[in-house]
């Protein structure tokens, strides 16, 4: 598999991972008190099809929703890339300590180069790494590309706050302070949790992403909102 490519911007964004590695499951655990895991498991559920075969995780960070899709029936076997290789160590690690219904392999990969033939998977997914690539388009053109001709593309993201209510105001007041402060408790890394929010903000928001998905060229696309609008499921399918 080719090497990851990374550009000035996207080797900045590999240190932080890799400074937060070690904290980084646990803080996900404490910012979202534990939800992030029932989101992953909703996620691997609508990308699994009916189609038996393999399933690709991209930026899979520490394997979780890889693990989600290797519980799956008719998922076949598992491969999670990611360009951190901390981050794969820690998956690495997990895999060592459980039982996997399926193979699940992880291995370093470039969103934005995936390094597998046209038309491999019955699915891919993405959990909360959409924001850190260079190019949206890109990485999901990449992900439709090795996805069998009907399988789904699924993406878990954070979505944008919209609106001026005050319950959106309150929440955006702790994105962008106390998950900063979060991350400087817990992780002593205020720097990285400023990024999170600032990276949300630049994100587009559930319906501009939902066009994003069309533009690639996948159809029967959608998305559902969880945990009061602040995260999102986006989905489409490869046409064929």
């Amino acid at each position: 598999m080719p090497a990851p490519v990374k550009g000035p911007e996207a080797k900045s964004v590999e240190a932080m991972f890799a400074r937060i590695s070690r904290r980084y499951d646990f803080l996900n655990t404490a910012m979202t008190l534990g939800m992030h895991r029932r989101w992953k498991r909703q996620t691997a559920s609508i990308a699994a099809g009916k189609d038996q075969g393999p399933a690709l995780d991209v930026a899979t960070g520490t394997g979780d929703l890889a693990f989600q899709l290797a519980g799956l029936p008719g998922i076949t076997s598992v491969i999670g890339v990611d360009f951190c290789a901390e981050m794969l160590e820690l998956a690495r690690g997990k895999l060592k300590n459980r039982q996997a219904s399926r193979p699940v392999t992880f291995q370093l990969g470039d969103a934005l180069r995936l390094g597998f033939q046209d038309d491999t998977f019955v699915c891919a997914t993405s959990g909360f790494a959409l924001r850190n690539v260079e190019s949206i388009e890109g990485s999901l053109s990449e992900m439709q590309r090795v996805v069998r001709p009907g399988g789904r593309v699924v993406v878990l993201e954070l979505t944008p706050l919209v609106g001026r209510s005050i319950f959106t105001s309150l929440l955006k007041l702790y994105l962008n302070h106390g998950v900063p402060l979060l991350g400087q408790l817990l992780a002593g890394d205020r720097k990285a949790y400023t990024y999170l929010p600032n990276s949300v903000t630049r994100f587009p928001n559930a319906d501009e992403l939902t066009e994003v998905f069309r533009g690639v060229g996948l159809t029967e696309v959608g998305y559902r909102r969880m945990n009061l609008s602040t995260v999102a499921i986006h989905w489409g399918t490869k046409p064929g």
